[in-house]
């Protein structure tokens, strides 16, 4: 990867006193990225977490999908990046309570190619971030951000990767699902040693999972052989609930709280939480 080399080799670190920033990135498109940091972020704040999601797909999915227009993105996360606003300036509230998201649009598209051979390309987000916490008023002390990241491993990927404290892999439960894992693990090594040494993977999160399909039981039962304890006991059924849920501009939370796909991302934010107070406890 050439956003990855010699330069920021000496530019490393994490942040302090932060929320725990989670990278939701996968190269792969179509395995829930979006759809996870949506439900996962309305989940944690469900159950009283304030959460912060930040949109860096230039189709800006995850910003539809919370019910932002695209006419009412006047700041995003473009503007961030390329230095001409702060982080608060792009984040606006949603329809639900504690949680916020900073939007993002196709201006995102260009930015590698706008900030070129700049030598903080690869920390324009972990800075941003960093800003966010000096200035936090009462509806801003965010406990979590979570980073909606681009089916790529790009700049903006990497920006993720150098600004959070772990990675969240959603990975589908198909056919080459343990193939793009590992590219995926290869990259967030070359991160760890350049960009991030405390870079970890928090879990993958299995999703699209259906019991019917011996496919899916079988890519289950590899990954989980693959890679153990790191792939969260909570498995994503498909569920047309979830599929509906963002033509709405809502979570599936919000647009129906009782379908298997609403009660199984609150397992997962539970299970996140969980995994939090255990790395916090040494465990």
């Amino acid at each position: 990867m050439t956003v990855i080399d010699e330069h920021f080799q000496d530019v490393t670190g994490a942040l302090s006193g932060h929320p725990r920033i989670l990278a939701l990135a996968n190269q792969k498109g179509g395995v829930g990225k979006t759809t996870t940091a949506i439900n996962l972020g309305t989940a944690l704040a469900a159950i009283g977490e304030r959460v912060l999601i930040v949109d860096l797909d230039p189709q800006g999915n995850a910003s539809t999908g919370l019910g932002i227009d695209r006419r009412h993105r006047n700041c995003s996360t473009y503007d961030v990046l390329i230095g001409e606003a702060p982080m608060r300036d792009a984040v606006v509230v949603t329809a639900v309570p504690r949680l916020h998201i900073a939007a993002s649009t196709m201006d995102l598209s260009g930015l590698e190619l706008e900030l070129g051979a700049t030598r903080d390309r690869a920390f324009r987000l972990r800075n941003a971030l960093a800003e966010l916490n000096t200035n936090i008023a009462p509806d801003t002390d965010y406990t979590y951000v979570l980073i909606d990241c681009p089916p790529s491993l790009n700049l903006l990927t990497v920006n993720a990767m150098a600004a959070a404290d772990a990675i969240l892999v959603p990975l589908q439960c198909e056919f080459f699902a343990l193939e793009g894992l590992s590219q995926l693990l290869q990259t967030v090594e070359q991160v760890r040693s350049t960009l991030n040494p405390n870079l970890s993977i928090h879990g993958i999160v299995l999703t699209m999972f259906d019991a019917r399909n011996n496919l899916s039981n079988q890519v289950v039962a590899d990954v989980r052989q693959f890679m153990g304890s790191k792939v969260y006991e909570t498995m994503i059924p498909r569920n047309v609930r979830i599929s509906e849920a963002p033509s709405y501009g809502k979570p599936v939370l919000v647009y129906d709280l009782k379908c298997a796909g609403s009660e199984a991302y609150l397992k997962l934010a539970t299970e996140v939480i969980q995994r939090e107070r255990e790395l916090r406890s040494g465990h």
